[in-house]
C-alpha cells in the first residue's frame, strides 16, 4: 500500500502533465492539494480486496499465519469456482464503498464514482452483474462465524490507516458531495494501474528483509531513479514571429517564409479564446504538417499538454513521418527543471505501430537511448533489463525509454508517432482502456490525411473526438479537403454539441480553410489564400485498353517525360505493367504496390524518391512508373503526366497532386502542361460504368458522383481543373446532396446512392458493437464502461479489424526453401541480412529472426475471402517449427511462415504464387 501510494505521488510530481493535473484539481474543492492527496490515497487502498478470504487462501504458508491470528478463512480447494466472483478489484470496490458509507457517512451514491477506481485496477471496472453476484456471496469478503468481525476490523483498520498516512481524512467529508466527472475517474483508474505496475516490480521494490534498512522515502527514491522515466514536456509558449518560428523548427530553403495557411494556423492558435480542435484543409504540398507541428508547440504551452501523437492512415506514412517528428524534435527548446522536479532534458518518443521495431530510424534511437528498467506488469507478459542496465546516450536527448515499450504502455511516451488505429482504439471498449485515454489526455493529437477514412471508421474517430473534448485535448486535423458535412460532423463531436449545431461550417465557402473550434465558444474560420503555387490540369478520357493506353503513353513520352500510372487494384496494376514492359522495355516500367515484402517497400520507395522527389539529381529521362494507391499518400514525388483510374474525386485530386508538383527548369514540350487522363471506365455506356475491381474498392456511388463533377472538365483544354481553386468546390459538390450529372444518368445515380446509403447504415450498426459509449452523466460511476467489449486491444490483424472495415489480407513471413531443404532468410536483400540460417531445430539467431520478421508481405485478397481464409490459415499452420515459438524467439514466434523455393515460387491453397523484385507477388493460376 505504502509502496503504491508513494509511486503515484510521484508520477504525479514527475511524470503526469499539467493538462492531466488540471483536469483531476479543477473538479476538487481544494484543487491541485486535493488531487494529490486523492491519487496517493486511491493508490494506496487500491489493493485492499487482497485482505479478503478469497485472496488470501491462495498461499497455504500466509493463510495459516493469518487463521493463527483468528481470521478463519476456507482452503483454496474448499472454496472451489465461486472464489471467481470475488476478484481482489471488486473485492475491493465493495469494502471501499462499505467503509465510506459506514465510518464516514458517505451516500451510497457518492461511494461508487470512488471505488470503482479500486475496482477496475486491472483493467475493466466491474459490472452491476458481477456487483450483484459478489454482493450474493458475502462469505467471498468476510469467513462467517466467530472471526467475520475481526474480518471486518481488520479491513477497516487498513482503510483508517490510509486516511490517516496518506492525509485524506480532514478532505472525506468534503469530497462526499463532489462528482466526479467520468473522464476524471479514468484518468484516477489509469494512474493508479500504472503505479500499481511500477510498486509491484520486484526489482524496484524488493520483498525481502534488507530492504527494510532504508527508510520509505530512501526506498522509493532508489526506486524512482532505477525506473528512470523521463519527464513530460515542458513547452514555453513561442515569443518568436511566425517567420521566426518556422525558421527555427525547420529546414527552409534560403528566403523561404511560412506559406498564408502555415501563419493563419499559428495566429489563430495563439489568439483563440482557449485551445481546441483546428481543422486545417490545404492543398497538397503546402506543408500542412509543418503547420500542425508549430500549432502544438503553441497549443501544448497553452494547454499543459506534455506530448504529442501524430496520427497516420498506414505504417508507411508513419514511418515517414516518424523522421519529420524527430528532425523536429532536435530542434525544439526543451526548459530544463522547474516545478514538475529536477533537470531532466530527456523527451520520451515512441514509434507506434505493429512493426516499429523494425522501423531503422526507430531501432536506432532504442540502441542509442539510455534505459531504465522496464516494469513487469501484473499479467506478466512483458520481458524486463535487469536494474541498472545502460546503453549509449540518446542524441538530441531523445529517448525510447525500455518501460514505454509494449502494446499497453506505448503510447505513454510523451511525442508518439502511429497509425489510425491506436487513435481509434480510443473508442473501442477494452481491457486497460484507461491507460490509452491517459495517453491521449496528456498530449496534442494531430490526425493527418482525415478524409482517408471510411464510414465505419469515422463512427470510432467520432467516438473519440467527444471524449477528447472532455479531456479538454487540443486536436489537430489535417487534409487537402474535407466534405463540409463531415467537418461539421468532427466539430460537433469535438465540441459537443448536437447534430446541426455547427451546420454553418458547410457553408464555408473558401479553400484553403482553417477552422477553429472550442466547447462553448464560437467557431473560428478563416480562408488564408494559397502560397500562389497554382496549375490549370487539363482532363481527358481514354478508353480502358491495355494496347490504347500503351499508344498514349510511347506518343506523350516521345520527347521523354516521366508518367505516373494509378491503378485501384493490384492486379490492374501488374497487368498493366506487363503490357507497358513489352512496349517500352523493363528498364522503363517500374511497379509500386502494397504486395512487396517490407524491406523491399521500403527499399522501392526510397528509391522513387531518389528519382522523382524534390532534390532528385538521377531524373530519368523517360520513365513510367505504375502504382497503386500508394502513390496518393507518403511519397512526395513529381510527374510529369499522370494517368488514373476513376476513384472519388478527392482521390482523384490527390493523384493530381503527384503533377508537376516540384519546379523544374523544363519539361518536355508536349508534357509541359499539366494533364491527367482518367481511365478505368466503360466510356460508352449510360452512364458510364467503372470497372468493377475500383468498384469493389469503392463503391458505384462515389464513382459516378466523381464522374459526375468531373464531366465538365473531360476532354476540353477550355475547362481544366484549376488547382487549388477547384479542389473544394469539386469535393463538396461530389460529397453533396444535390443531384449532379446528366439527366439520363439520374435513374443509375439515385440507385447507387440507395446501395450506398444502406452499406453505411450497416457499417454504423457493426461499428457500434464494441464502440465505447459516450462519456455519461456527471457523477456516474464506470460501471460496465468496457462491458461486452472486445478483450485486448492490439496492433494485430484482429485488433485493427475492429475499428477498420476492410477485408484486410493476412500477413506471411517469407522464408526461402532451399534444395537441400535448407531454410534461411530470402537471399536478395541487402545489409547482410540475406541467405542468413534459419534452423528449425533450435530458436534462429537474432540477426537472422530480425531479418526474417523484417520480409513481412500481404496476401492478395483473393486468398483472404471467407470462403478460403480457412484452407489458406490451415496450410500455413501445418508450416509451424515448435523452436521457433518459445519466449526466445519473439521475433517469429506466432507468426505464419510462407517459404517460397529459390525461383520465389510456391503454392498455397490451390493457388500458385511467385514474387519478384520488379513485381512484388503475383497469382499466376488458381484451381
Amino acid at each position: 500500500m505504502a509502496d503504491s501510494a508513494a509511486v503515484a505521488g510521484m508520477l504525479w510530481d514527475r511524470w503526469v502533465p499539467g493538462s492531466v493535473r488540471r483536469l483531476v484539481a479543477d473538479v476538487l474543492p481544494g484543487g491541485v492539494d486535493d488531487a494529490r492527496r486523492l491519487v496517493v490515497w486511491i493508490a494506496g487502498v487500491h489493493d485492499i480486496g487482497k485482505a479478503t478470504p478469497a485472496f488470501a487462501c491462495q498461499v497455504d504458508g500466509l493463510a495459516d499465519r493469518m487463521r493463527a491470528a483468528g481470521l478463519a478463512m476456507a482452503y483454496r480447494r474448499e472454496m472451489g469456482m465461486d472464489r471467481r466472483m470475488a476478484p481482489h478489484g471488486l473485492a475491493g470496490q465493495l469494502l471501499l464503498q462499505e467503509w465510506l458509507e459506514e465510518e464516514q457517512g458517505w451516500s451510497g451514491r457518492s461511494t461508487g464514482q470512488f471505488a470503482v477506481v479500486v475496482g477496475g485496477h486491472h483493467g475493466a471496472p466491474p459490472d452491476d452483474a458481477q456487483i450483484y453476484d459478489l454482493e450474493c456471496h458475502p462469505e467471498l469478503l468476510r469467513t462467517p462465524g466467530p472471526s467475520e468481525d475481526l474480518w471486518r476490523r481488520v479491513q477497516h483498520q487498513l482503510l483508517e490507516s490510509c486516511a490517516d498516512e496518506f492525509r485524506v481524512r480532514d478532505r472525506l467529508g468534503e469530497w462526499a458531495r463532489v462528482k466526479l466527472p467520468q473522464h476524471v475517474q479514468v484518468l484516477l483508474s489509469s494512474l493508479v494501474i500504472v503505479a500499481d505496475w511500477i510498486a509491484s516490480n520486484r526489482d524496484l521494490f524488493p520483498y525481502f528483509p534488507e530492504a527494510a534498512a532504508h527508510t520509505d522515502g530512501e526506498r522509493v527514491a532508489a526506486a524512482w531513479r532505477g525506473l528512470d522515466l523521463p519527464a513530460p514536456w515542458r513547452p514555453e509558449m513561442p515569443q518568436a514571429s511566425v517567420d521566426e518560428l518556422f525558421a527555427e523548427r525547420f529546414e527552409l530553403p534560403t528566403g523561404a517564409k511560412p506559406r498564408p495557411v502555415q501563419e493563419a494556423a499559428v495566429r489563430i492558435a495563439r489568439g483563440t479564446a482557449a485551445p481546441g480542435l483546428m481543422l486545417i484543409e490545404a492543398p497538397m504540398g503546402e506543408g500542412k504538417t509543418e503547420a500542425a507541428l508549430a500549432v502544438a508547440e503553441v497549443f501544448a504551452a497553452r494547454s499543459g499538454a506534455g506530448g504529442v501523437f501524430f496520427a497516420l492512415p498506414t505504417m508507411a506514412t508513419g514511418n515517414a513521418m516518424f523522421s519529420r517528428v524527430r528532425r523536429w524534435l532536435d530542434r525544439l527548446p526543451v526548459e530544463a527543471g522547474g516545478s514538475m522536479g529536477p533537470m531532466d532534458r530527456r523527451l520520451s518518443v515512441n514509434l507506434v505501430h505493429s512493426k516499429a521495431a523494425l522501423n531503422k530510424d526507430f531501432d536506432g534511437l532504442m540502441r542509442a537511448s539510455r534505459q531504465g528498467i522496464a516494469a513487469i506488469d501484473t499479467e506478466g507478459r512483458e520481458e524486463s533489463p535487469r536494474p541498472g542496465a545502460q546503453l549509449r546516450s540518446a542524441p538530441a536527448e531523445l529517448v525510447a525509454h525500455a518501460w514505454l515499450r509494449g502494446r499497453k504502455k506505448a503510447m505513454l511516451a510523451s511525442f508518439t508517432v502511429g497509425t489510425i488505429d491506436q487513435l481509434l482504439f480510443a473508442g473501442l471498449k477494452s481491457r486497460h482502456l484507461a491507460l490509452r485515454h491517459l495517453a491521449l489526455a496528456g498530449k496534442v493529437v494531430v490526425i493527418d490525411e482525415a478524409h482517408a477514412y471510411d464510414t465505419y471508421m469515422n463512427s470510432y474517430l467520432d467516438r473519440v473526438l467527444s471524449w477528447l473534448g472532455a479531456y479538454r485535448v487540443p486536436v489537430i486535423v489535417l487534409s487537402a479537403t474535407l466534405p463540409a458535412a463531415r467537418r461539421r460532423a468532427l466539430s460537433e463531436a469535438y465540441a459537443g454539441e448536437p447534430a446541426g449545431a455547427y451546420a454553418a461550417l458547410e457553408e464555408a465557402d473558401g479553400y484553403p480553410v482553417v477552422t477553429a473550434v472550442a466547447p462553448g465558444q464560437p467557431p473560428v474560420v478563416e480562408f488564408p489564400g494559397g502560397s500562389g503555387r497554382a496549375s490549370a490540369v487539363q482532363v481527358e478520357s481514354v478508353d480502358d485498353d491495355l494496347v490504347v493506353l500503351a499508344d498514349r503513353l510511347e506518343a506523350e513520352l516521345t520527347d521523354g517525360g516521366c508518367a505516373l500510372v494509378v491503378r485501384n487494384t493490384v492486379s490492374r496494376v501488374l497487368g498493366a505493367a506487363k503490357a507497358l514492359r513489352e512496349r517500352f522495355g523493363e528498364d522503363v516500367v517500374t511497379v509500386a504496390h502494397a504486395r512487396f515484402i517490407d524491406l523491399d517497400r521500403a527499399a522501392k520507395d526510397a528509391d522513387l524518391l531518389d528519382r522523382f522527389g524534390p532534390s532528385s539529381s538521377v531524373r530519368p529521362e523517360r520513365h513510367i512508373v505504375v502504382a497503386s494507391q500508394v502513390a496518393e499518400q507518403s511519397l512526395d514525388v513529381d510527374f510529369d503526366l499522370l494517368v488514373t483510374d476513376l476513384a472519388p474525386i478527392d482521390l482523384v485530386l490527390q493523384r493530381m497532386g503527384r503533377l508537376h508538383r516540384h519546379r523544374r527548369e523544363s519539361r518536355p514540350g508536349p508534357l509541359s502542361t499539366p494533364r491527367c487522363l482518367v481511365t478505368g471506365v466503360e466510356w460508352k455506356a449510360s452512364p458510364p460504368v467503372p470497372v468493377r475491381g475500383s468498384e469493389v474498392v469503392y463503391g458505384r456511388h462515389a464513382l459516378l458522383r466523381s464522374l459526375a463533377v468531373l464531366q465538365p472538365h473531360l476532354d476540353g483544354a477550355d475547362m481544366p481543373v484549376r488547382l487549388p481553386e477547384d479542389i473544394s468546390p469539386l469535393v463538396q459538390e461530389a460529397y453533396g446532396d444535390t443531384a449532379v450529372g446528366p439527366r439520363e444518368w439520374a435513374s443509375a445515380m439515385d440507385e447507387a446512392r440507395r446501395e450506398h446509403e444502406r452499406k453505411q447504415a450497416d457499417k454504423e450498426r457493426r461499428a457500434d458493437t464494441f464502440r465505447l459509449g459516450p462519456e455519461a452523466k456527471t457523477g456516474r460511476p464506470l460501471t460496465g464502461w468496457v462491458a461486452a467489449g472486445a478483450g485486448d486491444a492490439d496492433d494485430t490483424r484482429a485488433g485493427r479489424a475492429q475499428v477498420r472495415d476492410s477485408q484486410e489480407s493476412l500477413e506471411v513471413i517469407v522464408v526461402q526453401r532451399h534444395a537441400d531443404g535448407r531454410l534461411t532468410t530470402v537471399e536478395w536483400i541487402g545489409d547482410g541480412r540475406g541467405g542468413l540460417p534459419l534452423p528449425e531445430d533450435a530458436v534462429p539467431s537474432a540477426p537472422a529472426a530480425k531479418a526474417a520478421a523484417a520480409c513481412g508481405l500481404r496476401l492478395p485478397l483473393q486468398l483472404a475471402h471467407p470462403g478460403v481464409i480457412g484452407r489458406v490459415i490451415a496450410e500455413l499452420e501445418e508450416f509451424c517449427v515448435p523452436a521457433w515459438q518459445s519466449k526466445e524467439s519473439h521475433w517469429l514466434a506466432g507468426e505464419l511462415i510462407l517459404p517460397v523455393q529459390r525461383d520465389c515460387q510456391t503454392r498455397l491453397a490451390g493457388f500458385a504464387l511467385r514474387y519478384s523484385l520488379a513485381d512484388g507477388l503475383e497469382v499466376l493460376n488458381d484451381e
